[in-house]
């Protein structure tokens, strides 16, 4: 039947995207004010990306701080501005996950990640994860930001897989799960969040913990 092959989002299906951020954003703006920013972090991020595609994550990561700091009136030093992208790489991996990717190699799967991301980020991500991936595909390599669907359409260009033989797997609705409906991919949604239920995924799951038997059901060996 050919290879399979399983996508997978990385920050904030694989790696705690809103921990490493929220951690930052208490240590610049207080503790008292991190869960309301990170909430219009999220926002900006996406405005940012929407409006300027070619743009290095880095660069979005630096000016979301700076718009932050703007709207809270606080006047951070120029070294803070780029505090997420350094530490990026330190941003915890999810427990569930590396057991979880290693069972879903077992069941011979390729794995992929298509991520919003630098090429440097996810190097350093996918070595603390600890699984091999066949390839990535990342936005700063292809100019262009999910939900755009350009991360599948280089994905397939390298791979050749058919879409009955791919499934992508992710956390987040906007960025992932709708535009792999959109284009007619099954998906698995990581629901880390306890979101509403969603009609677009195939099977949705609170973590990694039983990805490999969902991921057998939709396209068996």
């Amino acid at each position: 039947m050919g290879e399979r092959w399983a996508t997978f989002d990385c920050y904030g299906t694989l790696v705690d995207w809103n921990g490493g951020i929220g951690a930052e954003l208490a240590r610049l703006f207080g503790s008292n004010s991190a869960e309301r920013l990170l909430v219009r972090y999220h926002e900006l991020e996406r405005e940012l990306e929407g409006a300027s595609p070619g743009s290095s994550y880095r660069d979005v990561l630096t000016r979301a701080v700076e718009l932050l700091a703007e709207e809270e009136g606080v006047a951070l030093r120029p070294e803070d501005l780029g505090v997420l992208g350094k530490s990026l790489p330190g941003w915890p991996v999810f427990p569930d996950v590396r057991r979880g990717l290693e069972e879903v190699r077992d069941r011979r799967w390729q794995l992929a990640i298509l991520s919003n991301s630098d090429r440097d980020f996810v190097e350093a991500s996918m070595a603390a994860i600890g699984v091999h991936f066949e390839l990535a595909v990342v936005a700063g390599d292809i100019g262009s930001y999910k939900p755009a669907h350009r991360h599948w359409e280089v994905f397939r260009e390298r791979t050749g897989v058919a879409p009955s033989r791919h499934v992508h797997v992710a956390q987040s609705v906007f960025h992932d799960i709708a535009p792999a409906a959109e284009l007619g991919l099954p998906s698995v949604w990581i629901n880390r969040q306890g979101e509403p239920p969603d009609p677009r995924p195939a099977r949705t799951l609170p973590d990694l913990a039983e990805l490999a038997g969902v991921l057998d059901e939709l396209v068996p060996a």
